[in-house]
């Protein structure tokens, strides 16, 4: 164990994939995280391959080579490891087909589509952040469709309930349909919990489904419902630049 060779502990956790780097922060807060069998307290330790690293009894092994899945995700799974009211997860559905993974960001309860998923937390949080640019594109269905001003607002930006949200792209499918639900085609650069249904309900055009069809350059394409494929290497290393490198 040194306290300046190697990388920051919670870095080296997220990078096996075993959660992100911040839950790691919390695992060792809560001295849930031994090195050498030594009991720690603080993120602010870095470790090298030749420390052993035990997270409530689990023994963290070599880094894996960093690896990204698209799956469709089915309306009805939690994206969670653990749900407190015992709802099945997405994680619970793809037990026996995948190592331990986390996803990139969630979609909620009752929204399908594209989620992504890799067993490398560092890679997780990379993707999540605004700052990498890549935008999420969605196919919405509204009971109902925003003013012109509601539409100029969202594209600014707004804030509701003291959350601020940035702006977001609306074309309507079809501006000749009639009928009350109405599909639209929503384009964000963030993703913060629920924000897409919880902007047009302020708007008064509540969502009634919700398909995520791509994250950045990675599309949904024709992947059927509850099916993973993963991203070659190649492809994966192309699409993050030199902003991020695959090991």
């Amino acid at each position: 164990m040194s306290e300046f060779e190697g990388e920051r502990i919670s870095k080296r956790i997220a990078r096996s994939g075993y959660c992100s780097r911040r839950d790691a922060e919390r695992l060792i807060d809560k001295g849930k995280v031994k090195v050498n069998g030594k009991r720690i307290s603080t993120p602010a330790l870095n470790v090298t391959d030749e420390d052993e690293i035990n997270i409530e009894g689990h023994i963290l092994g070599g880094k894996d080579v960093t690896r990204l899945w698209m799956y469709y995700k089915p309306v009805g799974l939690i994206t969670s490891h653990h749900d407190p009211e015992g709802r099945p997860t997405v994680f619970d559905a793809l037990a026996d087909t995948l190592p331990r993974v986390i996803s990139v960001g969630r979609l909620d309860l009752n929204s399908e589509g594209l989620l992504l998923l890799t067993n490398d937390g560092e890679l997780a949080r990379h993707l999540e952040l605004p700052t990498t640019g890549w935008l999420r594109r969605y196919r919405v269905r509204t009971q109902g469709f925003p003013s012109a001003e509601a539409l100029r607002l969202m594209k600014k930006g707004i804030t509701i309930d003291d959350i601020t949200y940035r702006g977001i792209s609306v074309k309507r499918e079809d501006p000749t349909a009639s009928g009350t639900n109405v599909w639209s085609e929503v384009t964000l650069s963030e993703g913060k919990n629920r924000e897409i249904r919880r902007v047009f309900e302020h708007f008064g055009c509540p969502v009634n489904r919700l398909i995520r069809l791509s994250y950045g350059p990675f599309q949904l394409g024709k992947l059927a419902e509850g099916s993973i494929k993963e991203i070659d290497k190649k492809t994966l290393q192309n699409a993050l630049g030199k902003a991020f490198s695959v090991v």
